[in-house]
């Protein structure tokens, strides 16, 4: 999102960006050419690239690419299509570079020692200031595919509200968006481990990770005085031309951007294609409006949620995914949930039977719901990938190769077959 959104409230639009990685078609290794796609696209050396109501750019890798929302959408019902018009068209230009598209959160064999080239234009003194301080020649800096979603604010009331709803939403989505469970060519024993080598990138400095889940703070003072003022103040030793201290340096899983009015989630991994992605955000959204409403529990109740329980149940999901088991009833509580514990997978079968039953606003889509019904079913697409796998890694190129065709084709990734949406 940017400055449109200064006069957005609640829910009134919303902002999805999609990160990719580029392959080579045949050896499906990651090709570092984001720059030549754009320029190819754009008719000269950019790093984005306005193609209509998505735009292209790039990242710190050179071998990922990101299809964001061309500013707030109102609706995010039916934007897929948006989202697949766009990617058909930056595939059809990658195929001239021998080169294809791939989903999922992290590329299960790419050496990011070896493989790793940073954007090498504009903005690159900011790259090479993460790349001077954090070496950036690893999973957490290299590796890592995502799904943000931005939700605007207006003031500090709607600021509180929402950051109060999102941190108590942040723990429990891995369970139904971990797409990452291989790495080095190896089943990591983590089926979100993107989110694992995520939360300890930034290790040298722990202020501007922390916990994954943000602190108890309401306010812009407050995040203001104990978020930015932290962590600018311990990297400013490393950072001494200040590339570094600004808002974008705060890694948490859900960060405030009060320059644009907004809130980004960033702990949701990247699907399989766009269709399940934004029916994975339609779901997050509804859930964020329901705890929001305080129909299930109150502002001040959400407000005294201390910060390590909630991060203790996301590490959990982040390894177990859907079968992990929550047993803390305080928090079950504050989501509606009605049970001293249940696994993550029941929590969320819970969950979206309320929000089919009791909508706030709109009711979620029809596809929406076929998507969230198999992902509860058959788990997250994690799951469906190391079962497809069954433990013989030398199936990882023609199930990943599968994935990139499900992206491509706009299908449903299952284990033994895909779904088209």
């Amino acid at each position: 999102m940017d400055d449109q959104t200064a006069q957005l409230h609640l829910f009134d639009a919303y902002g999805i960006e999609l990160e990719y990685m580029i392959v080579d078609r045949e050896t499906l290794n990651v090709k570092p050419i984001a720059d030549e796609l754009i320029m190819q696209a754009a008719g000269e050396l950019s790093s984005d690239f306005d193609d209509g109501t998505i735009c292209w750019s790039n990242e710190l890798a050179l071998h990922v690419i990101e299809l964001k929302t061309n500013g707030p959408v109102g609706s995010l019902v039916g934007f897929a299509k948006e989202f697949r018009r766009s990617l058909n068209r930056l595939n059809q230009i990658a195929e001239q570079f021998n080169s294809r598209l791939m989903p999922t959160a992290m590329h299960p064999w790419m050496d990011p020692i070896d493989d790793l080239k940073l954007w090498p234009h504009d903005n690159n003194p900011i790259y090479e200031a993460y790349n001077r301080i954090f070496d950036c020649r690893g999973h957490g800096w290299a590796n890592l595919q995502s799904m943000h979603i931005n939700l605007p604010f207006s003031g500090d009331d709607e600021f509180g509200r929402l950051h109060a709803a999102i941190r108590l939403v942040l723990p429990i989505l891995p369970a139904i968006a971990a797409s990452s469970p291989f790495a080095d060519g190896r089943e990591t024993g983590f089926l979100d481990y993107r989110m694992e080598v995520y939360r300890n990138n930034s290790a040298k400095i722990p202020s501007i990770t922390g916990l994954v889940v943000p602190e108890p703070v309401f306010t812009q003072a407050d995040y203001e005085r104990e978020i930015f003022d932290v962590t600018y103040r311990n990297i400013a030793p490393y950072d001494p031309d200040g590339f570094l201290q600004h808002p974008f340096l705060n890694s948490r899983g859900a960060i405030a951007r009060f320059d644009r009015g907004a809130i980004e989630i960033r702990v949701i991994d990247v699907q399989e294609c766009p269709e399940v992605d934004c029916a994975i955000a339609e779901t997050v959204t509804k859930l964020v409006q329901l705890l929001v409403s305080e129909s299930v529990s109150s502002f001040s109740q959400q407000k005294a949620m201390a910060t390590i329980p909630l991060a203790n149940i996301f590490f959990d999901v982040v390894c177990n995914a859907e079968k992990s088991i929550i047993r803390d009833h305080r928090y079950l509580d504050l989501i509606g949930v009605s049970s001293s514990h249940a696994t993550a997978k029941e929590v969320w079968a819970e969950l979206i039977s309320r929000l089919i039953q009791h909508p706030i606003r709109e009711p979620l889509s029809a596809k929406t719901v076929s998507v969230m019904q198999t992902i509860t079913k058959d788990g997250p697409l994690a799951r469906r990938i190391t079962e497809a796998v069954c433990h013989n890694v030398d199936r990882l190129p023609a199930v990943y190769g599968k994935l990139c065709d499900c992206l491509q084709q706009g299908k449903m990734f299952l284990a033994e077959n895909e779904t088209s949406l």
